[in-house]
C-alpha cells in the first residue's frame, strides 16, 4: 500500500462516523476521479457494458439511507460553495492548521461540512476531470487545486501524469487566472472525502458537471453568502455583466441591468466586466454565511 494511501486510511479511522463503505467510495473518487466524473455527468459517453457496473457501484458505495441518497447517481453526493476570489485566495495562503467542524451555517448540507487543513501549504494543482470529460474542453486543464493532506498526496501519487506540485503563490496565479477568464471559484466538500473540504475547483458553466446539475434542480452549490447589487445610477445597461454572468443572474430591464437575486450565487464574475463600476456583492444573510476562513479562524 502507498504511504499515502495508508494515510487516507489511517485519517479516515480517526473520522468520527466514517466507515469502511465511505473510505472505499474515497478510494474509487481519488484513484479513478476521470472515470467517477464522467460516470457521473456523462454516462452516456460510457461503452454500454459498464453502466451496469457504475450503477452497481452507485449502489454499493453510497447507503441509500445515507444524506436522503436514494436513487441519486455517484457523483451527486459532493457540494460546492462559491467564493468570491478574496475567499478562494484566504484558503490557499494559510500557514497554520485548521480544525472546524460542523459548519452548517456555511455549507447548508447533511455531511461534509468540516474543513480540517492538515498541510495548507500542500498544494497540487490537478487537469480537471470535468473539462477532460469534455469533446472540446476549456483550457487550461490543470485548475483544480487540491489543498491538504491527506488529499494532496494521494491524489498526486495516483494521477501523477495529470498533477503538479504548486507553491501557494502559484495557486493564487491560478484563481486570478480563472476568475479573468470569467469561471467560478468553488470549495468542495465531500462525504466520502473524510466529510469535509479537499479542494477549489475553478469552474466554467459549460464544462462543469456541478454548474450543470445546479441549473437543472440538483442543488450541489452554496451561494456564497453575497449578491450582486446594482447602482442603476452608474449603470449603462451595455450588458457586459448579462454575458459574463455564468448563472443567468443578470439581465436587462430596459436600458439598465437587474438582477435576479434568487439566481445570484454572489461569484463575483460580473464585478470586473462592468466597465463603470456599476457593481458589487453585498452580504445576503438569508443565503448563508460566507467561507471567509481568516475570520472563521480568528486572524
Amino acid at each position: 500500500m502507498r504511504r499515502s494511501t495508508r494515510a487516507f486510511w489511517e485519517e479516515g479511522r480517526r473520522t468520527s462516523g466514517y466507515g469502511l463503505r465511505d473510505w472505499l467510495h474515497g478510494y474509487v473518487y481519488g484513484r479513478w476521479p476521470y472515470f467517477y466524473i464522467r460516470a457521473g455527468t456523462r454516462p452516456d459517453r460510457l461503452p454500454r457494458s459498464l453502466r451496469g457496473l457504475v450503477s452497481l457501484a452507485a449502489r454499493v458505495l453510497v447507503p441509500s439511507g445515507k444524506a436522503e441518497a436514494r436513487g441519486r447517481r455517484l457523483a451527486d453526493t459532493y457540494h460546492g460553495k462559491v467564493l468570491p476570489t478574496g475567499a478562494a485566495e484566504q484558503l490557499v495562503t494559510l500557514n497554520v492548521e485548521v480544525d472546524l467542524r460542523n459548519l452548517e451555517q456555511i455549507i447548508p448540507y447533511k455531511t461534509a461540512t468540516d474543513i480540517v487543513l492538515r498541510g495548507p501549504d500542500r498544494i497540487v494543482a490537478l487537469e480537471c476531470p470535468c473539462r477532460a470529460a469534455q469533446e472540446s474542453p476549456c483550457l487550461p486543464l490543470d485548475v483544480c487545486l487540491v489543498v491538504g493532506e491527506p488529499f494532496a498526496s494521494f491524489i498526486a501519487d495516483h494521477q501523477p501524469k495529470r498533477t503538479r506540485w504548486i507553491s501557494q503563490e502559484a495557486a493564487v496565479e491560478i484563481l486570478r487566472a480563472e476568475h479573468a477568464r470569467g469561471h467560478v471559484h468553488h470549495a468542495f466538500f465531500k462525504d466520502a472525502m473524510l466529510g469535509r473540504f479537499y479542494a477549489i475547483c475553478n469552474c466554467c458553466s459549460c464544462c462543469c458537471g456541478a454548474m450543470r446539475a445546479h441549473r437543472h434542480g440538483v442543488p450541489m452549490l452554496a451561494s456564497s453568502g453575497y449578491i450582486v447589487c446594482i447602482d442603476d445610477a452608474r449603470c449603462r445597461g451595455c450588458g457586459a455583466c448579462t454575458t459574463a454572468c455564468p448563472f443567468a443572474a443578470i439581465y436587462l430591464h430596459g436600458e439598465d441591468a437587474a438582477a435576479d437575486t434568487d439566481a445570484c450565487m454572489g461569484c463575483g464574475v460580473c464585478l470586473d466586466v462592468c466597465p463603470t463600476g456599476a457593481l458589487s456583492l453585498v452580504r445576503a444573510p438569508e443565503r448563508g454565511s460566507p467561507l471567509e476562513i481568516r475570520a472563521l479562524i480568528g486572524t
